[in-house]
């Protein structure tokens, strides 16, 4: 039973034909009837009833088109005096399939003339048995059917036009839900990118350092070697850890939780700058105003900002550099200024982020004061050196 009624579904034409059909015989049986009762024969009643059954059956294949055929097939009846008869039932199925399917301007035609064939008619035919107000009467009735159909069709049209639109809500929803989650994953790829070349960078470049002394003093110092190798390992545990919290995170989705350290912020700077004391560059560190707790994703910012500056001076500054860095903290701001005297860095460096993946770790720098709605400056110092300012809006932990 489904599938018949799933075909009869996808073939409207064939069931509109089926009760084509029967109208045609039913006006057949009509024409035959009156034939008997007039004793004529009615031969323009003939082409009317198939050009009203022909209305019947393409309905709602071409709307519009049938519309103005039972128009037409209306105003030859009237001319020829071919009376009322089954086949103009075509005009009502014709009245509600334009208001629930035809353009707009079918609609209304079809809505004006079912509203004028009920007077027309009774002028056309009026009953002398009975009187104006009888006749009155009659033809509200008479219209009552075709404004019924009318607005039934319209109905359907209206309640239709309604599920398109609450479909394409729930579709641009879905487009908005799928788009919002691809950029969360985008964002959430470039931050796992900024820690990892966070992490890397500065971890292994304190211990790219310590190897090429520990290798230059390790016949002369063994002790110096020795200093240097248990700075690189504990530097690599350090490295280790990163790694290890950021796949936590990558592996969190699964369900295994993964493995979280506290993210490293302000207070963590002390131990970063003695670390890179050790690797062998000379730091001055300064904190200037009342130190607090702020919020994480500052502090995170602040710590990412003084170790890629001082990784970035190592690379850059050469054997001789010397750097800076001064915390202040002030009402409603953080500042944070890292300075070197060294050679510094290409100029390309900075401005468009270098070639072959150089100059990320500036880029990262960006995206991460911009993230806090801070700012950044990175540029050559005028008296030689790198610079880097940044100033990161402030709102203490709660």
């Amino acid at each position: 039973m489904q599938r018949l009624y799933d075909f009869l579904r996808r073939h409207p034409t064939w069931v509109d034909s089926f009760w084509a059909l029967v109208l045609l015989g039913i006006s057949a049986l009509w024409v035959v009837v009156d034939a008997v009762h007039t004793h004529h024969l009615r031969v323009a009643a003939v082409p009317l009833v198939l050009a009203l059954c022909v209305v019947a059956a393409l309905r709602r294949r071409m709307p519009e088109k049938m519309l103005l055929l039972a128009v037409l097939a209306g105003v030859i009846q009237m001319v020829l005096d071919v009376p009322i008869n089954p086949g103009d039932f075509a005009m009502l199925l014709i009245v509600y399939t334009v208001a629930a399917n035809g353009a707009r301007w079918a609609s209304r035609l079809a809505l004006a003339g079912g509203l004028l064939a009920s007077p027309l008619s009774t002028l056309r035919w009026p009953d002398e048995s009975q009187g104006r107000f009888a006749d009155a009467v009659a033809t509200v009735f008479l219209a009552i059917p075709f404004l019924l159909a009318w607005v039934i069709g319209d109905s359907l049209r209206t309640r239709r036009a309604y599920y398109a639109e609450l479909e394409e809500r729930a579709a641009r929803l879905q487009r908005e839900r799928e788009a919002q989650s691809r950029a969360a994953v985008a964002a959430e790829r470039a931050r796992i990118a900024r820690e990892l070349h966070d992490v890397v960078a500065h971890n292994v470049s304190v211990m790219v350092v310590q190897a090429d002394g520990a290798a230059y003093v390790l016949d002369a110092s063994p002790e110096q070697a020795k200093q240097a190798l248990e700075t690189i390992s504990t530097t690599g545990r350090q490295a280790l850890t990163e790694m290890r919290r950021l796949l936590g995170v990558l592996r969190a989705g699964d369900g295994d939780g993964g493995e979280y350290v506290p993210q490293p912020g302000v207070d963590q700077l002390t131990d970063l700058i003695e670390q890179v004391r050790g690797a062998g560059l000379p730091v001055a560190f300064e904190v200037e105003g009342e130190s607090r707790p702020l919020a994480s994703g500052v502090e995170l910012t602040a710590y990412r900002i003084v170790q890629e500056a001082l990784t970035n001076t190592r690379k850059h500054g050469g054997p001789e550099a010397c750097a800076k860095v001064r915390l202040t903290f002030g009402d409603s701001d953080l500042s944070l200024l890292i300075e070197d005297d060294g050679r510094g860095a290409q100029q390309e460096l900075y401005e468009g982020g270098g070639e072959d993946g150089q100059g990320q770790g500036l880029i990262g720098m960006r995206e991460r004061v911009g993230m806090v709605s801070g700012t950044l400056d990175a540029g050559p110092r005028p008296g030689g050196g790198f610079r880097i300012s940044a100033v990161l809006p402030v709102k203490a932990a709660g």
